[in-house]
């Protein structure tokens, strides 16, 4: 499967504190609204967000139909209900499963067996077959 662009998802107490510190560490805000609650920050390919007041605990996040540089990928990625489909194959049932003849953006969630939280969030629509 080609999930697309990977970052970590962290629910912060203090967006501002949370930014300044990344920034230390070498990140540039790339996207996002902090009257909202929440920024995308970037080092080379490591990308970031941030979330204060979003969701608990922090999430790794996989973007299909998304480049590691923040544009939409030119195809050649597995559609967020394919991979749902593997999934649930395999035995592993996302928490909100999506309707499979959907064609639009959408996104799962499933848990590994340490409790932690993967979201494939696909922005894009499905590509063509």
């Amino acid at each position: 499967m080609k999930l697309g662009a990977f970052s970590v998802s962290l629910s912060v107490s203090d967006l501002t504190a949370s930014r300044e510190f990344y920034e230390r560490l070498g990140f540039e805000v790339t996207g996002g609204d902090a009257d909202e609650g929440w920024l995308i920050l970037k080092n080379e390919q490591a990308i970031i967000g941030l979330f204060h007041g979003m969701f608990e605990g922090n999430i790794l996040t996989f973007n299909p139909g998304w480049t590691q540089d923040g544009v939409p990928a030119d195809g050649g990625f597995t559609d967020v209900r394919d991979v749902q489909a593997v999934l649930r194959s395999a035995g592993v049932e996302p928490a909100e499963p999506i309707d499979a003849d959907g064609t639009g953006p959408a996104h799962i969630v499933v848990t590994d067996p340490d409790g932690n939280t993967i979201m494939i969030d696909q922005f894009v629509d499905r590509p063509d077959d």
